[in-house]
């Protein structure tokens, strides 16, 4: 099988790469099974504190390969290996480490959801979003007519969701699609150095973070706040929490361990 993800880690960073240039990186089903593994290999590496998406190639995606997966589009639920993990953040379990995205040149689809799918997004100064599904005679399948909705508004999202309108990444920002806009010169070291940066934090307290913020996302604030006692007194006696007050004391960087 062609390698169509790639892996690499650097420090406590799992950089994986989209690796079909040739094809505009379409995601067609063995590229949509191998993210999927390379998302449950990051994720069960105790090595592995953040993943870094970003690809190959002169452009970000140019989303769903149609020719390869709209025939199978009726079994959509099982496209993904049972041992991996939806890099959409759809169904089967949850990411936990948080997930930096490096997006360049064209993305499409498929390729915004992903980045939606994300925890923080830079893109390139020459990168450009279209949410085309309308234009298919199908719709946004991998959670963006949620994750829209609640990046950009109501409003916002439905003038690029019901007409497949492109923005470009200074728009997208604005609407809070990425977070920073680069020159793609720079791109790959910006989002190394926040990936780089989000790895030297306490491991278990950014899981923490991430649950608490999904929680509320998906079912609501109360729900979220009945956690939050629960979720600190687990923090308050582990060893990092106790590395951390250390640290404050000697004044000096923490060093954590994920304990």
């Amino acid at each position: 099988m062609s390698t169509l993800v790639t892996e690499e880690t650097v420090g406590f960073v799992r950089r994986i790469g989209l690796n079909r240039p040739e094809k505009r990186n379409a995601m067609n089903v063995a590229l949509l099974e191998q993210l999927s593994s390379a998302f449950a290999r990051a994720e069960s590496d105790e090595a592995v504190r953040v993943m870094l998406l970003f690809a190959h190639g002169p452009m970000f995606t140019a989303g769903l390969d149609l020719m390869d997966v709209l025939p199978r589009l009726g079994e959509a639920d099982t496209l993904f290996r049972a041992e991996g993990i939806d890099p959409w953040g759809t169904h089967g379990p949850m990411r936990t480490k948080p997930l930096v995205v490096a997006v360049h040149g064209k993305c499409l689809t498929l390729g915004i959801e992903l980045m939606l799918a994300g925890d923080v997004t830079i893109a390139s100064d020459d990168a450009t979003f279209e949410q085309i599904e309308i234009d298919r005679g199908i719709f946004p399948f991998g959670g963006g007519t949620a994750r829209w909705v609640q990046t950009a508004g109501w409003g916002n999202a439905m003038q690029y969701l019901l007409t497949g309108d492109a923005l470009d990444a200074h728009e997208a920002h604005r609407l809070g699609l990425v977070q920073r806009v680069v020159s793609r010169e720079v791109l790959m070291d910006t989002a190394m150095a926040l990936a780089a940066r989000i790895a030297s934090k306490a491991p278990l307290a950014i899981k923490a973070t991430l649950d608490s913020a999904r929680t509320a996302v998906l079912e609501g604030e109360r729900a979220a706040a009945a956690k939050l006692f629960p979720a600190i007194m687990r923090l308050a006696t582990t060893e990092d929490a106790q590395e951390a007050l250390t640290a404050f004391m000697e004044r000096r960087p923490a060093t954590f361990h994920g304990r």
